[in-house]
């Protein structure tokens, strides 16, 4: 599967019970490891939609910034399927 064919999500999705979508308080904290290190390898950036600070620890960048620019190229790297799906 190439990173823009996500046949292989949409099987999944299809296949598997919605529990297994589902984002525990784990896996928001893995998301926040995530985000932060993205933030300091410069992965994610302020956008002039989301001007955040890239020092600021407290208030980061939008949940919109971070889908953009980190959850979708990973996602699409793992077949196209969930976040919460990927991580179960």
């Amino acid at each position: 599967a190439t990173a823009n064919d996500f046949s292989q999500g949409e099987e999944l999705h299809r296949r598997l019970p919605a529990e297994r979508w589902t984002v525990t308080r784990c896996d928001l904290r893995h998301l926040r490891r995530l985000v932060c290190d993205a933030i300091g390898r410069g992965e994610i950036n302020p956008t002039a939609r989301d001007p955040f600070d890239p020092r600021d620890r407290w208030t980061g960048p939008t949940i919109y910034t971070v889908t953009d620019q980190l959850i979708k190229p990973i996602t699409a790297k793992a077949g196209g399927m969930s976040w919460a799906l990927m991580r179960h």
